[in-house]
């Protein structure tokens, strides 16, 4: 096996585990959640995450270090599906959802929980849905999958069930492209998804999947995505913090400093790689450290030991 397999290997096994958590660990356990700072008496934040989703996970702990250093306590808890946390969240049973997509990708959720959720900041523009193939394949488009479903199996793999990639696929891309007939969207969990890729990649047979940029597994998988001349995956959205309603109010300290938070494609993309692929699971808060000592102005509110 050679080291990428290796670390590709240990990573799809970390992101696995991940996958099993409960659907909302007790605060009494998120009080030894690793972070670089010991709290303080500001008040407690509660961050709901899905730690399958590594673009939540590794903010999730960002914010946990700049919060902690700026003298707030945080507890971290960590849900398995995107419904249950926008429902978590407005009702104000978790504090912040550390990386959401409420323009396109979550925007039913938005429309449903909208009211009593807070805007805090966006620190990503350029997110985007997407079908992809290893760049093995021969297929192009979305519009090739009927020719290739037999080379497919007739599957198409997908994520968690409540996922609003999920979502947009099961209403928009399968009829818009006529898949209905020749496909199955086989769901299951982020993790299963990549269990079925490397499977995939490792043997160099055809494979399509549902995924998302920014995500780790694009570069390591070498995935390409697939035109979607129809546009059925939506446009590109911003990735943003959301509260609960009144956040900001109760918070004011915290929302200066989250809204302060934006990031470049290279800034989010060491930031995801150290936390999930270079420390991995139960080193988060030395990923972070690392990420602040190569980023060091990385965004205008950033905080600091000293600080």
């Amino acid at each position: 096996m050679t080291a990428r397999h290796t670390r590709r290997a240990a990573t799809v096994a970390g992101v696995s585990a991940l996958g099993l958590v409960l659907a909302a660990c007790g605060s009494d356990d998120s009080g030894d959640s690793g972070g670089s700072g010991e709290g303080g008496d500001k008040g407690t934040i509660t961050m709901g995450f899905i730690p399958s989703w590594t673009d939540g996970l590794s903010t999730a702990y960002l914010l946990e270090d700049q919060l902690e250093k700026q003298g707030y306590t945080v507890e971290m808890e960590e849900l398995t599906e995107a419904a249950p946390l926008y429902t978590a969240l407005s009702q104000g049973d978790v504090d912040m959802y550390p990386s959401a997509w409420p323009e396109v990708t979550h925007a039913s959720y938005m429309d449903e929980y909208g009211d009593d959720i807070e805007d805090i900041g966006t620190y990503y523009d350029n997110a985007k849905l997407t079908f992809a193939v290893p760049e093995y394949s021969e297929i192009q488009s979305i519009e090739d999958l009927p020719d290739m479903a037999s080379e497919l199996d007739g599957k198409i793999i997908g994520i968690e069930p409540g996922a609003g990639l999920t979502e947009a696929t099961q209403d928009s891309v399968i009829p818009e492209y006529g898949l209905d007939s020749d496909f199955e969207l086989v769901t299951s969990s982020t993790a299963g998804m990549l269990a079925e890729l490397e499977k995939a990649t490792d043997a160099e047979e055809e494979i399509v999947v549902t995924l998302w940029r920014p995500f780790w597994a694009n570069s390591e998988f070498g995935m390409r995505d697939l035109e979607d001349p129809k546009g059925a995956l939506g446009e590109s959205e911003g990735l943003h913090f959301l509260g609960t309603a009144g956040f900001a109010e109760e918070f004011p300290e915290a929302a200066e400093l989250i809204e302060g938070i934006q990031l470049d494609d290279e800034q989010y993309g060491s930031l995801e790689d150290m936390v999930v692929n270079e420390y991995g699971e139960g080193k988060e808060a030395e990923a972070i450290d690392a990420w602040l000592e190569e980023n060091p102005e990385a965004f205008e509110t950033q905080l600091t030991e000293s600080e």
